[in-house]
C-alpha cells in the first residue's frame, strides 16, 4: 500500500492523464460536476484526489490504461485510493 504523500501523487498524475483524454477528461468533469477551471483550482484537494481514484476504480480498462501511462502497477494506483482515506 503506498503511502499518503505517493497515493497523492499517483492521483495527481492520474488526473493529469485522465485530463489529456479526449473521452475520460468531459466524462470526469461531467461525473463530478466541476468545470475545467475549478477542478484546476481544486485538483489537489483530498476531494478530487479520491474522485479520480474512484472514477478510475469504475472502469478497470481506464484503470490499467491510466497505471501503464503513469507507470506504476494496476493493483498499487488502486490501492492509492485506501492510503488517501487514512
Amino acid at each position: 500500500v503506498p503511502t499518503r504523500e505517493e497515493a497523492e501523487v499517483m492521483a495527481l498524475h492520474a488526473l493529469a492523464w485522465i485530463a489529456g483524454d479526449e473521452r475520460l477528461g468531459p466524462r470526469l468533469l461531467a461525473l463530478t460536476g466541476l468545470d475545467a477551471e475549478t477542478l484546476r483550482q481544486r485538483a489537489g484537494s483530498p476531494e478530487v484526489l479520491g474522485a479520480t481514484l474512484d472514477f478510475l476504480a469504475a472502469h478497470e480498462a481506464d484503470l490499467i490504461a491510466c497505471a501503464e501511462a503513469i507507470g506504476t502497477a494496476p493493483p498499487r494506483l488502486a490501492a492509492a485510493r485506501e492510503a488517501l482515506a487514512r
